[in-house]
């Protein structure tokens, strides 16, 4: 419960000056009270005493030293978030069906609490869902392709938190092929998922001259059509694959030309935030670690560290 203190008019200002020093670092001089004071369209005065009950909650201690300004010397991020009413960030991504995705999982749940941010996960399938969740509010960030990215362009008012790099998303996609069925076959069955946009870009770049026949799919039922032989072929992450889908299946790496049209942007998983400047989402992009989640994620992949999220 929200100490009354905080709900006068000075209260309500130490909240806003609490996102505002959310990213501060320890040791380093603080603006000027008039420049805050600017800032949040108040009085020198009441910045000044908001600043005091943020120190007399303990949430932060600072140093006054002379001409030299007023410096931060201590500070208690996780309070300071609570103060500003930031609450918990909750971040959707695919369905960690794979060792990658769960490491995945582990790295940003190491790096939230490394940068002292109250976080959840949530796990929806398909890249158009993520990003429905992410405009409708019900989470506040994202983790998609930066294929996925591109795709949704300008108009989708996106912002990039970080792009963590090649194989952090997926190992490697290729294509899956039934057991004595060619590329070349007239007719050809290919299994495609309608809420995937990374998946139909690729099917779209691997069969876009051959005679095929698209049938519309999840990853959930991919196994199953594979062994009815509804299906004769598809595009997918190969990480782990016949562990998920029991047919006796070839796979074919994607070609060189495709590779080269994709540029590891099939690979790369991307942080992905509404571009609406708001506290919480600077301070994350302010103290998120993306080193530290692909670090994390190499471990569980290796073995070294178990996955935890």
């Amino acid at each position: 419960m929200l100490d009354a203190r905080f709900l006068t008019r000075n209260g309500m200002v130490a909240r806003r000056l609490a996102a505002e020093l959310l990213n501060q670092r320890v040791d380093s001089r603080l603006p000027r009270i008039r420049d805050y004071a600017e800032r949040l369209g108040v009085g020198n005065g009441t910045v000044q005493a908001a600043l005091q009950l943020l120190e007399n909650t303990g949430a932060l201690r600072t140093e006054a030293r002379g001409h030299l300004g007023t410096y931060l010397r201590e500070v208690d991020r996780a309070d300071l978030w609570r103060l500003a009413g930031l609450g918990t960030m909750l971040a959707a991504m695919p369905l960690p069906y794979s060792r990658r995705y769960e490491g995945l999982a582990t790295g940003l749940r190491a790096a939230f609490e490394k940068a002292e941010i109250p976080f959840a996960l949530t796990f929806m399938r398909g890249a158009q869902a993520r990003l429905d969740a992410l405009m409708s509010g019900k989470v506040d960030l994202i983790v998609v392709s930066r294929l996925a990215f591109d795709a949704f362009g300008e108009g989708s008012r996106l912002s990039r938190l970080a792009d963590l790099g090649p194989r952090t998303y997926v190992g490697e996609h290729g294509v899956l092929l039934r057991a004595g069925a060619a590329l070349d076959d007239p007719g050809l069955a290919v299994a495609v998922d309608t809420s995937s946009a990374d998946q139909q870009e690729l099917t779209r770049l691997v069969f876009a001259d051959r005679p095929v026949r698209y049938v519309e799919t999840s990853y959930m039922q991919l196994s199953e059509l594979f062994r009815r032989g509804e299906v004769d072929a598809s595009v997918w992450n190969l990480d782990e694959v016949h562990q998920h889908i029991a047919a006796d299946l070839t796979t074919i790496p994607l070609d060189e030309a495709a590779r080269g049209h994709l540029g590891d942007r099939n690979s790369s998983a991307v942080l992905a935030v509404r571009a609406d400047d708001s506290p919480a989402v600077e301070a994350v992009r302010g103290r998120l670690s993306a080193d530290l989640v692909t670090r994390t994620q190499q471990d569980v992949l290796t073995g070294d560290r178990l996955p935890s999220y």
